[in-house]
């Protein structure tokens, strides 16, 4: 029997996990990035790579959500998988201290302790989402969306500044007891958030499937996916659209500096337009998906198409600003580049909850699986292209200008590229929406 729909207070309640997995990560993959990088004088390729490699771990997201598909069950996968992420984080921190007296050691400890980042944040982030796939009503889906993706960044911004606090001034120790401190509150806020959010009516054991329906294995499962093609054009655009998202985050901050004279303080007050930007576009459709529901499931693909190519147009805007220099009015095109992924990213959420269902069979979890895996996959190989390719043109060109340009030019490309993909998901979408009668895939269609 299933669960009533969540209320509004619960999805608040599931969006205090993605509060905790984001402060946690935030402290993994910034903090300790720049203890590495700073205070202990290592090549920025070392943490690089360590992020890297917690991302390649995320490829196993397919494997998790099929766990947590086989007893119905997602609040256990949850609970676990954050407990090895806080666990992860605190040998990270420990692995970060090591490193200073003992490389290898240490470069090893970390290996494990960013595996255990990346499999805890794989098990937790795709069950959490299937959840939320199976347990939102489909006309509060794309405000689900808004409010998991804003506390998630509520969360990086209160663990940023209060972990910044307390590690003046900065020694082992205190990284040690912060890493601790952040670890351990996230493990609490998510064993709070998802006590009984299943609910009454819920399966509270795996189901025993009977002789004549025996389960399907997970190469089967996944088979079925790849056989569907709306889930193989899905996995394709989100690999794609977060190809270009991520290309994006590690140049900004120097194509400020380099051709804008900017400070790293100025610098970092440039990407917190951005983010502002990215809020402001996350609140919109969450707003809008709340007044207007999902009596058309075309509608959050429209928003997405609408934010890639709103992304292409303002990184368009960022090449114009690599020929014309200081006088181009570098922070509202940031803002109109934030506000943009902002769009796309929780309407993308937003169509990623309709369709988890789709199809004969009730997958939601190999589905998330699935996409959170392309999106990882995207995430290890967008961050590095995007820095890399400026720093091979600028080599090869010997000309900054031309060299942000071109990868701002194919960084737009790119998600215009993503725009046509997502155009393309929508008469395989409404072809499905139309003969099928699961719930989950929305209201329906005019």
């Amino acid at each position: 029997m299933k669960s009533a729909p969540l209320s509004w207070l619960g999805i608040v309640r599931l969006g205090l996990v993605q509060s905790a997995l984001g402060a946690i990560v935030a402290l993994t993959t910034s903090t300790l990035n720049r203890v590495m990088v700073v205070e202990e004088a290592m090549p920025a390729a070392l943490p690089a790579a360590f992020i890297a490699w917690h991302y390649v771990i995320q490829l196993s997201r397919p494997h998790w959500g099929y766990g947590s598909d086989l007893g119905h069950r997602r609040t256990p996968w949850i609970v676990g998988g954050m407990g090895v992420l806080a666990l992860g984080c605190v040998v990270a921190a420990d692995a970060t201290v090591m490193m200073s007296h003992a490389p290898l050691m240490g470069s090893l400890l970390a290996l494990l302790a960013f595996a255990m980042i990346g499999g805890g944040v794989g098990a937790a982030g795709t069950s959490l989402l299937a959840l939320l796939a199976t347990r939102v009503a489909p006309e509060r889906r794309p405000a689900a969306a808004s409010i998991t993706w804003i506390m998630m960044i509520v969360g990086i911004v209160v663990s940023a500044g209060v972990s910044g606090a307390l590690l003046q001034p900065f020694s082992a120790q205190r990284l040690a007891l912060v890493a601790s401190g952040v670890a351990g509150v996230g493990f609490l806020m998510t064993l709070l958030a998802v006590w009984k959010a299943e609910g009454e009516g819920a399966v509270t054991a795996p189901a025993v499937p009977s002789p004549a329906a025996p389960r399907p294995s997970f190469g089967q499962v996944l088979a079925e996916i790849r056989t569907d093609p709306l889930a193989r054009r899905f996995t394709i655009f989100v690999f794609v659209s977060m190809l270009a998202y991520s290309a994006q985050e590690l140049i900004l901050e120097p194509f400020a500096g380099l051709l804008f004279g900017m400070t790293p303080g100025q610098s970092t007050q440039l990407s917190g337009i951005q983010h502002g930007g990215v809020l402001l576009g996350m609140i919109l459709v969450g707003a809008l998906g709340a007044r207007f529901g999902d009596r058309k499931s075309l509608w959050m693909r429209r928003w997405t198409i609408a934010g890639c190519v709103g992304s292409a147009a303002a990184l368009g805007g960022l090449a114009a600003a690599s020929v014309v220099g200081p006088g181009w009015p570098l922070a509202p095109t940031v803002f109109v580049l934030g506000f943009a992924n902002g769009v796309f990213a929780v309407s993308a959420i937003g169509s990623m909850m309709g369709l988890a269902g789709a199809g004969r069979e009730s997958r939601e979890g190999v589905r998330m699986g699935v996409w959170g895996a392309a999106q990882a996959g995207a995430f290890a190989i967008g961050g590095f292209l995007g820095a890399v390719g400026v720093g091979v043109l600028r080599d090869l060109l010997h000309q900054t200008p031309l060299a942000f340009l071109l990868v701002f030019c194919a960084e737009a490309l790119v998600f215009l590229i993503s725009a046509f993909l997502a155009s393309r998901l929508e008469p395989a979408a409404a072809r499905i929406e139309g003969r099928s009668a699961t719930p989950q895939l929305g209201g329906a269609h005019g």
